[in-house]
C-alpha cells in the first residue's frame, strides 16, 4: 500500500502522546494540498462550526449565510421563533439561495424563483401544477444540525456527532464563570484578515504564550504573565491570566468589571478561539477558516452589552484590530515561509513539567487533535 502523505516518512521524527518528549507536527502538514483537502471531511465536515450570535437571528426570518470550507449553508429564524438551519442549494436546479445576512419572510431562489418557507417547505415552484405527480413534499431544504452556546450559533454536517453541549460543558461554565452577563451581549462588529499563512499555524500561535514577551510588548504589560495558564481537556482548552499587570497600561485602559482577572481565551476545536478582556463585559470569538492550504481568512466577531461598545471597550476592540492581530498576522506569515524552508521539517515542543506560562503543551493538545482527525500514524 502506498504510504499516505499523512504516514510517516522518513526523516519524520516521533510525535509522541507525551508532549514532553514529542516533536511537532511534519512541515508538510502546514502547506500540502492533498493533506489541506483531507482536513475538509476529515475535520470541518465533522466538527461543530461558528456561524455567528443570537442577537444577529433574533427575529422570524433572520438569516445568516456561511461556508464550511465547500458547503454552503444558511441559518435562519422561523415563524415559531426556532433556529433552522440548511444546506444553501435550491432543490431544483442546485443554485444558492442567499448570501450575506438579513431578513426575509421567504426563502426565494434567484434562478427560477422556487420560494421556500422559513421551515425549509417547499411553498411553490412556477408550474409545478402542470407537472405530473409533482410533490412538494419531496422538495423540502435538506436540514442541518444547529445548537446554540453560550449565546453563539454553531452548526454541524455530521448527523450523530454528540451535542456541543454535551462535548464542552465545562467550557460552557468557564465563560459563565469569566462573563456572567453573557446572555445579554449583542453582535457589535466583525474585523476581518486575510493571511499568508496556513490556518494550524494561527491555531498553534493563539495556543501558547511562549512568544508573548518577546512579541507582545502591549499584552505582557498588561497582563501578570506569571498567573497565565494553559489548561487542556477533550476538545478546548483555556489559557487565562488571573490578573492585570495594570489597568493603566500600553494596551488599553480600563476600570475593573464585577470578575476581576486579567485575560481569558479558549480554543475549541476545531478553528475557533474565544476571547475575553478585563473591565467592562465583553466577549469575542477569533475564526481561523482555511483557504486554501497556506492561507486563512480570519473573522473576529465582538459581542458587548446591547452591541453598543462603550470607550473603553471600544479602546480594547481598537487594540486588538490595530496592534496585537497584525502582531500575530506577521509571525504567522513569517512561519509559513519557513515552514517550506529546505532547512525545517520539525521542531521539539518546549513542555515543562509544572506547565507554566512558557508550556507549549496546548499547541500539542491541538495538534494531537489533527492527528487522530487525520488518522495519520506518526508514532
Amino acid at each position: 500500500m502506498k504510504t499516505s502523505k499523512i504516514h510517516r516518512l522518513d526523516g519524520d521524527a516521533p510525535f509522541s502522546n507525551n508532549p514532553e518528549q514529542s516533536y511537532t507536527l511534519p512541515a508538510r502538514f502546514y502547506h500540502d494540498n492533498d493533506i489541506a483537502e483531507m482536513e475538509k471531511s476529515a475535520i470541518f465536515h465533522q466538527s461543530w462550526w461558528y456561524v455567528g450570535h443570537v442577537s444577529q437571528v433574533a427575529k422570524a426570518g433572520d438569516y445568516l449565510a456561511t461556508q464550511v470550507q465547500d458547503q454552503g449553508i444558511i441559518i435562519v429564524r422561523d415563524k415559531e421563533q426556532n433556529l433552522q438551519a440548511f444546506y444553501n442549494v435550491c432543490q431544483h436546479r442546485g443554485h444558492e439561495l442567499l448570501s450575506g445576512s438579513g431578513h426575509t419572510n421567504l426563502i426565494r431562489c434567484p434562478y427560477h424563483a422556487w420560494a421556500y418557507n422559513l421551515d425549509g417547505t417547499l411553498k411553490s415552484a412556477r408550474n409545478s401544477e402542470n407537472v405530473a405527480n409533482f410533490n412538494a413534499c419531496d422538495f423540502a431544504l435538506k436540514t442541518v444540525r444547529v445548537e446554540v452556546f453560550c449565546g453563539m450559533v454553531f452548526i454541524n454536517l455530521d448527523e450523530k456527532a454528540a451535542p456541543l453541549a454535551e462535548q464542552a460543558s465545562e467550557l460552557e461554565k468557564e465563560i459563565r464563570a469569566i462573563c456572567p452577563d453573557v446572555d445579554t451581549l449583542a453582535f457589535a462588529q466583525r474585523d476581518t484578515y486575510d493571511v499568508a499563512s496556513n490556518w494550524k499555524v494561527m491555531m498553534d500561535n493563539f495556543l501558547e504564550c511562549y512568544h508573548c514577551q518577546p512579541a507582545h510588548k502591549d499584552f505582557v504589560d498588561l497582563v501578570d504573565m506569571k498567573s497565565y495558564r494553559s489548561i487542556t481537556h477533550k476538545i478546548y482548552s483555556s489559557h487565562v491570566s488571573q490578573a492585570v499587570k495594570s489597568t493603566n497600561n500600553s494596551a488599553f485602559q480600563f476600570e475593573k468589571g464585577d470578575v476581576d482577572f486579567g485575560y481569558a481565551g479558549w480554543f475549541l476545536w476545531p478553528n475557533l478561539t474565544i476571547w475575553a478582556y478585563p473591565g467592562e463585559p465583553n466577549l469575542s470569538v477569533l475564526q481561523m477558516i482555511p483557504n486554501g492550504s497556506e492561507r486563512t481568512i480570519e473573522y473576529q466577531d465582538w459581542f458587548v452589552p446591547d452591541g453598543k461598545p462603550s470607550q473603553q471597550l471600544q479602546d480594547a476592540m481598537d487594540y486588538q484590530r490595530v496592534v496585537l492581530q497584525p502582531e500575530d498576522v506577521a509571525l504567522c506569515e513569517s512561519v509559513q515561509t519557513g515552514l517550506k524552508s529546505k532547512g525545517y521539517n520539525q521542531g521539539r515542543f518546549i513542555v515543562d513539567k509544572e506547565r507554566t506560562e512558557l508550556s507549549e503543551h496546548a499547541v500539542h493538545h491541538f495538534q494531537s487533535l489533527v492527528v487522530t482527525a487525520l488518522g495519520a500514524e506518526l508514532d
